[in-house]
């Protein structure tokens, strides 16, 4: 029996290239086997066979935009197949209310990066946009020959279309004219509307051996994001240490335990719990900033996103209701979406609704940085390497397990005092757990 393969739940994303189709006219193919794979901003994703049978007719093709419920394909279902349950949809985190085009329009972004959505004209543009005072009105384009994905990221990249020369059919403006323009190959100064030069080019064969290497798309995105995001959040990063001796003694006895059970305690766990409680103790640090730019979005969640190294880049998958969670819960949930983010198999809901973010470098080195704002959040807590040195107790030195910590934040949202306050609470938090419990 014939049925349709359409896209399941990919969470609050409008257009997603298709960028691997892996199955033919007259393939056979198992329930869950992967079908094609979405590859937004934030992740790759397969979609799954929601029955077992024979491929029929392919609906779709490489480069692709897809939605869910746009058809991909047609299955002639084997008639003993069982088809897959349906998806558990999940909740969605309340998202702030997004602003109407106005005159004051800029676009924010991330550390591990902005979080920006294609268009449908494979156009990136950034999930919230956030006003700046004194940018440029440059809502009018009606006399510009462009689609309206092209005019929206115009207006959130503030770049006035007018502009811009177009290469497409009868002079339409493209996504890749947008790119040069704001690349410096435009007609006015690039660098996003803000009057920045461009970085002049420089022929680097003159000096030796070169060689392009293409960019994962993941990287190509997050670039401009992360240039968004420098640009318009006033970065400030506040430093502190925390004494974790005692700490990661505990976290070793949990690990022990859990590597006999299949899973892995690791100081991000620990760290997403005390976290957590200065979080409810500082709100601010966990909000957003409105629309207006006049008031402070309080949220009552507590969803940590964490920042995965993969081979196609950086992803932030996020631990949903964390404050809910115990450590044996959250190891667990850690070890399954850096998994999926490694494999490429994050989903939608997976990487979406974080409030506050951890980028841990621990594991690789170094002893302090400034990781950027993962907007529309407005702090992030970037962790280094901990190393043992003598720290004075009142009488003597003695050796201790010192973590440094890296908070940045967006001074317009909190300032210094508040930014310490928080990093003492959560130091005194990472040193005594126990103070979590509370």
């Amino acid at each position: 029996m014939p049925t349709d393969v359409t896209v399941p739940d990919i969470g609050d994303f409008d257009a997603v290239p298709v960028i691997e189709i892996h199955v033919a006219v007259g393939d056979t193919v198992a329930l869950e086997d992967p079908l094609i794979t979405l590859e937004s901003d934030k992740a790759a994703m397969d979609v799954p066979a929601p029955v077992a049978g024979t491929v029929k007719e392919l609906k779709v093709k490489v480069g692709d935009d897809v939605k869910q419920g746009s058809l991909i394909l047609v299955v002639d279902a084997d008639a003993s197949a069982e088809p897959a349950p349906a998806a558990k949809e999940e909740p969605k985190a309340e998202a702030a209310p997004a602003p109407k085009a106005a005159p004051a329009a800029p676009a924010p972004t991330s550390s591990g990066g902005a979080q920006p959505q294609p268009g449908g004209d494979g156009v990136d543009i950034p999930d919230r946009v956030y006003p700046i005072a004194g940018k440029a009105d440059f809502s009018d384009f009606s006399n510009a020959h462009a689609s309206p994905s092209v005019r929206r990221a115009a207006r959130e990249l503030d770049v006035d279309l007018n502009q811009v020369s177009g290469t497409g059919d009868k002079g339409r403006i493209t996504k890749d004219d947008l790119k040069r323009f704001l690349s410096g190959g435009g007609s006015a100064p690039a660098g996003g509307g803000m009057g920045i030069p461009p970085i002049p080019a420089v022929d680097f064969s003159k000096f030796g051996d070169v060689e392009d290497v293409e960019m994962s798309r993941i990287k190509k995105i997050s670039g401009p994001a992360l240039h968004r995001s420098w640009l318009n959040i006033p970065h400030v990063t506040h430093h502190d240490e925390a004494d974790i001796t005692e700490t990661d003694k505990f976290r070793k006895e949990l690990d022990t335990q859990a590597k006999k059970e299949g899973y892995r305690v690791t100081l991000l766990t620990l760290l997403i719990k005390a976290s957590v409680f200065a979080l409810k103790q500082h709100w601010e640090v966990n909000s957003s900033i409105h629309p207006d730019g006049d008031k402070l979005i309080r949220k009552g969640y507590y969803n940590i996103g964490f920042a995965a190294d993969t081979p196609n880049g950086l992803m932030v998958p996020v631990i949903k209701d964390a404050d809910k969670k115990g450590l044996v819960e959250i190891s667990k949930e850690l070890g399954d979406l850096s998994a999926a983010a490694r494999e490429g198999k994050l989903k939608g809901g997976d990487i979406q609704g974080a409030s506050f973010t951890i980028s841990s470098l621990g594991g690789i080195g170094g002893t302090k940085f400034t990781p950027i704002v993962n907007a529309p959040e407005v702090a992030i807590l970037g962790v280094s390497r901990s190393k043992i040195s003598p720290e004075w107790n009142g009488s003597e030195f003695v050796p201790r397990n010192m973590l440094p910590l890296s908070l940045s934040y967006d001074h317009r949202a909190i300032d210094g005092a508040l930014a310490a306050r928080f990093c003492v609470t959560l130091k005194n938090a990472t040193t005594d757990l126990r103070k979590t419990l509370m």
